[in-house]
């Protein structure tokens, strides 16, 4: 557990207190921020009550007195491939034959590579927003290939193939790591997977085991000796998983959805030196202010313990009223505060 000191008057920028939270030192207060962008409903909802910045998402933070939060994420293709099926992109072999010339190319890198440099610059310069990376994780991006169902299948029918995608992965995900740090070092990252629903995982630690973890703990360490943390996303119940993660080296885990029956103070008393980001039920927000303060009282045992950032578990939706959000901002402010006093 980090120690964190009560009663500090320090000023801090975002980007040095996302740091010092995960190296766990001490913190004037916990992050305050929404991890990914709000929905555009949510926004257009918020500009015909006065909030309209567009998506300039620091300007839309400062104004609503949150940490600004920016994402880049990392394609893993080239425009132009061929589509096979009218779900999901390929069915076998042969068809990821055909479409692997645009898959996992550097020429996908080269050709962001000015909105990277750019980030990058706008990040050392202005360090007051948390910068955060994305790569489609192993069990997501697959998924992507095969489709919903046939992904789910193709564990069985087509084991080799689904080794062959991860360790392409791997070796795409290397040069990405090697490429962008030239040029930014973002506070974290993240794989998206999104491997659970609300009754657990969608597949077995088997299956895990066998088709995720050897490519987990391939690049795991590489993300590492970057200097980054690994924040694995996955919606659902993650309970079940976390095991899974933690013995590949997994950092922590995002978003945490209470409406899946996640319970972040659980979570953080079994695994205490694992972190956590999420976790604060949306549902609530658009009850007002006693709802919202009455959430942030269930999961202040879990603030407390500093291993964990109270966030949106999941995005803001588009029933809460700016009038809302300011008062969860607020108080998510106050709470952060209080968690380390």
């Amino acid at each position: 557990m980090p120690t964190l000191s009560g009663g500090m008057e320090l000023i801090m920028n975002v980007s040095k207190r996302m740091e010092l939270f995960f190296n766990k030192e001490n913190l004037d207060r916990l992050p305050a921020i929404e991890w990914a962008p709000w929905w555009d409903l949510t926004l257009n909802r918020w500009k015909e009550e006065g909030l309209d910045f567009g998506n300039d998402y620091i300007k839309i933070a400062n104004a609503l007195e949150i940490d600004p939060s920016i994402p880049f994420g990392i394609p893993n293709e080239l425009s132009g491939y061929p589509v096979f099926k009218e779900r999901g992109i390929i069915s076998n072999e042969e068809e990821y034959e055909q479409i692997r010339p645009f898959l996992f190319q550097k020429e996908a890198i080269f050709n962001i590579i000015d909105g990277i440099k750019k980030h990058g610059k706008d990040h050392r310069k202005n360090k007051n927003f948390v910068s955060w990376m994305t790569l489609a994780g192993f069990f997501w991006y697959p998924r992507v290939l095969f489709g919903i169902e046939d992904h789910l299948y193709s564990f069985y029918d087509y084991p080799e193939l689904y080794h062959r995608i991860c360790r392409d992965m791997v070796e795409y995900y290397k040069f990405v790591l090697d490429e962008i740090t030239k040029y930014v070092q973002p506070n974290f990252m993240t794989f998206a997977e999104d491997m659970s629903y609300n009754l657990g995982p969608m597949l077995s630690e088997e299956c895990f085991n066998e088709f995720l973890k050897p490519y987990y703990d391939e690049l795991i360490p590489y993300i590492h000796s970057k200097g980054i943390k690994l924040i694995v996303d996955s919606d659902g119940d993650v309970t079940k998983m976390l095991p899974w993660l933690i013995s590949c080296g997994v950092d922590g885990i995002l978003p945490l959805e209470r409406q899946a029956g996640v319970d972040i103070c659980k979570l953080t008393e079994n695994y205490p030196d694992f972190f956590f980001i999420g976790g604060f039920d949306k549902m609530v927000m658009k009850y007002g202010e006693e709802a919202i303060k009455q959430e942030f009282e269930r999961i202040l045992p879990a603030m407390e313990k500093g291993m964990y950032i109270p966030s949106v578990d999941h995005q803001t939706p588009p029933d809460v009223t700016l009038e809302n959000y300011r008062i969860y901002s607020k108080l998510l402010k106050e709470y952060c505060v209080k968690a380390v006093n």
